[in-house]
């Protein structure tokens, strides 16, 4: 039985349609939505970076702006959503996405992933390379959540690259 969905957003135009989809998954199922934004260690790398250049910049301060950002969006993302407030729980972690994720997945017995794919660079046309790694190491159930225009764009590479056979 599923109990608890993971659901990664990284607050992209797709995050609407994934919350949705997994809050439909979760009614039925009676299950726990964990939602989780993962902020890349590359990022606060970057800020090291830049600070170490001499500009006024604080990785902490960083830090908390991008929680207090993600957290107004999410409030937006949610306002819709008819679970009740506690089969959702939403958390950050910083690190690299595809091991906080499985982290997350183990330690909280997570039974299903529901993810989106990123469509953007040539090498990941199938799956983002997050969402690729998780397919491949995943030791529970991954869901991709593909929205109508992903998906007619998908359909329609397919159908040129038939076409050309």
């Amino acid at each position: 039985m599923m109990k608890k969905i993971l659901v990664p957003i990284a607050f992209s135009k797709y995050s609407q349609g994934i919350l949705n989809f997994a809050a439909e998954m979760a009614v039925p199922l009676g299950a726990e939505l964990l939602v989780v934004n993962v902020i890349n260690e590359r990022d606060l790398e970057a800020v090291n970076k830049i600070a170490s250049f001499g500009y006024k910049v604080d990785v902490e301060q960083y830090l908390e702006t991008m929680k207090s950002e993600k957290r107004k969006e999410l409030k937006k993302l949610t306002a819709e959503m008819t679970l009740p407030d506690e089969q959702v729980s939403f958390s950050f972690t910083v690190g690299d996405p595809t091991n906080e994720l499985l982290k997350l997945v183990v330690d909280k017995d997570i039974d299903m992933v529901i993810m989106g794919i990123k469509t953007h660079d040539i090498r990941h046309i199938f799956a983002g390379s997050v969402a690729e790694r998780m397919f491949r190491k995943c030791p529970v159930t991954v869901v991709s959540y593909r929205g109508d225009e992903l998906s007619e764009r998908l359909r329609g590479k397919f159908v040129k690259h038939r076409g050309k056979e």
